[in-house]
């Protein structure tokens, strides 16, 4: 048994993109500089369009806002193996609310990896492809979040089960099981401040290859909006397994 650091991701300096609409959600690793828009052309008065600029900011570091967004985050992992290799991973990361009735809304978050692995070992004729450099996508993970749209104590919930598909196009990028488990995220926005922790475990119940998943996931993160919209944030992942 044993814990392994995934990511430390800075989101002051993490490369993040970001497509929003209204009335829909962000995910996590999020960052968002605002430039002050024109009153005249927002059809409003400035503090109209003050009001609108930092409940946008708010919004965008909440994971169960109404707002959509689809974020790419950038990952490099170092040391891997005994070639010491490097890994790079785009987590394409759609996030989706769907209002369910007045008081509730289903957040359905996506990660969608896609890898580019060096060789494991310094021996090209290794078995099982270490030898060799890898790229494609990995396996997919889903959350269905249900959230109350109003805070529970002051808190900002959301829970549900989260699915785990096989879409590895390489053994190597991901093992070939599916898998299932609940899901939690919690969080509080205070005087410019976000923060909280999101919180899943994973069991596979079946596949093709013997590559098993019994992991628990745990990422706590923290952020802070300034008077001219623009996020610091930083969050770390770790993955027990």
């Amino acid at each position: 048994m044993k814990t392994q650091i995934i990511a430390l991701t800075c989101l002051a300096t993490a490369l993040a993109t970001s497509t929003t609409f209204a009335d829909t959600m962000p995910a996590f690793n999020s960052s968002l500089a605002l430039a002050p828009a024109d009153a005249g052309s927002a059809g409003g008065t400035t503090d109209d369009v003050k009001a609108q600029e930092a409940d946008l900011a708010k919004k965008l570091q909440n994971p169960v806002a109404a707002l959509i967004s689809v974020p790419i985050q950038n990952n490099w992992d170092f040391g891997i193996g005994p070639a010491h290799a490097m890994k790079y991973t785009a987590n394409i990361q759609p996030v989706v609310p769907i209002g369910i009735s007045d008081d509730w809304n289903l957040i359905i978050r996506t990660i969608v990896p896609v890898i580019y692995q060096e060789a494991l070992v310094n021996n090209p004729k290794a078995p099982n492809g270490l030898g060799e450099s890898h790229s494609g996508l990995g396996n997919t993970t889903q959350t269905f979040f249900f959230s109350p749209k109003a805070p529970v104590g002051g808190w900002i919930l959301g829970a549900g089960p989260v699915g785990y598909y096989p879409t590895a196009t390489e053994s190597i990028l991901g093992p070939g099981q599916w898998g299932a488990g609940p899901s939690i995220v919690a969080l509080q926005q205070k005087n410019g401040f976000t923060y909280g922790a999101l919180v899943n475990h994973i069991w596979s119940f079946a596949g093709w290859d013997n590559q098993e998943v019994n992991a628990t996931f745990l990422q706590p993160f923290i952020s802070y909006t300034t008077k001219t919209y623009t996020t610091f944030g930083m969050n770390t992942e770790t993955t027990y397994n």
